[in-house]
């Protein structure tokens, strides 16, 4: 014992050390940033630029950033690079927060006071906006080349605010991915403004997971009109189709229905369905859930049936949206 308790003293004192290492730094100041500037980058999209303080590089430490997005959507995040992209409606304007940060092993070791920022409303009196910005998509089968085997369209409408100027004239723009596009066919109401507008085809991706961005903005020789964007999930707007080639034959007391998934750029295994049976004797209707295109009933074969099918996309490929309208009715 006597030999090896200086050893011993000697480990646990290195490993104290290590330990004092791993603790927080109660001395260790860090600076807020400065110059925090925010600036319209495109459609629905802010960039947020800023600088470390030009005194915390005499600090030997690494330095992340703690962003808070106030509004109109909170969304808070931590990045190492002092230039971010923010991708939100702008027509209210937006406020962010950043702090500079130290972590060790992902614990908060110290941080800086929070510095804001505001991007101010476009002009424009309350009232003149559009209102109601609805939008859907649909998918058609291309021109045959593999790069375009379909082509998503996108429809949009919307109504004249309230305390819009007669003479107000609106106009669209959507953004998907990096492409910005202005919309070319309207449609008008009585006082002849666009209220509505169609692209029968898009650079849109109906597979991918990029948010559409969406921009009605306005003119009128009496007033600034304010602009109205909103941020599209495509999932929640994507019109499916029905499915394709319904068909149905009676083979003794069953009955064998088939169809074709839908015309989209999804495949086969990414859709659910809902097939519908109406005894048409009985006044019956039978509903039932399949993921295969293929679906046998027992009957009674002295009935007339009709039968119809839906489809959504299964969540297995893309989040919950919208089902597809029915099928026409086969009868047998």
């Amino acid at each position: 014992w006597s030999t090896m308790l200086p050893a011993l003293l000697l480990l646990l004192g290195a490993a104290v050390l290590r330990g004092a290492d791993t603790l927080p730094d109660q001395n260790l100041l860090l600076l807020p940033p400065v110059n925090l500037t925010i600036v319209v980058a495109g459609l629905a999209r802010a960039l947020l630029r800023w600088a470390p303080h030009p005194d915390q590089a005499r600090q030997n430490v690494t330095v992340d950033y703690h962003v808070r997005i106030h509004g109109p959507q909170e969304d808070e995040y931590e990045t190492r690079s002092t230039v971010s992209t923010c991708v939100a409606p702008l027509h209210q304007g937006l406020s962010a927060s950043v702090r500079a940060i130290v972590r060790d092993h992902g614990r908060l070791q110290a941080a800086s006071r929070w510095v804001s920022a505001e991007l101010e409303p476009p002009p424009g009196p309350p009232g003149t906006a559009a209102v109601n910005l609805t939008c859907t998509t649909n998918t058609a089968a291309g021109d045959g080349t593999h790069a375009a085997s379909y082509q998503v369209s996108l429809h949009c409408a919307w109504r004249a605010g309230e305390a819009a100027p007669a003479d107000t004239q609106y106009f669209l723009y959507y953004r998907f991915g990096a492409e910005t596009h202005e919309c070319r066919e309207y449609s008008r109401d009585s006082l002849q403004r666009n209220i509505a507008c169609w692209f029968p085809r898009t650079s849109i991706h109906s597979k991918r997971r990029d948010r559409l961005a969406v921009l009605v903005n306005g003119s009128s020789r009496l007033t600034a009109i304010r602009p109205l964007d909103r941020l599209f999930a495509l999932h929640a707007i994507d019109q499916v189709n029905p499915p394709r080639n319904v068909t149905a034959k009676v083979q003794g007391a069953r009955l064998s229905i088939e169809w074709q998934k839908p015309v989209s750029a999804f495949p086969s295994h990414c859709f659910d369905y809902e097939v519908q049976i109406s005894d048409t004797r009985k006044a019956y209707v039978q509903t039932e859930k399949r993921t295969v295109n293929a679906f046998t009933s027992v009957i009674d074969n002295s009935s007339r049936y009709c039968v119809q099918a839906r489809a959504t996309v299964s969540t297995t490929c893309r989040a919950a949206g919208l089902w597809s309208s029915w099928s026409p009715p086969f009868c047998v």
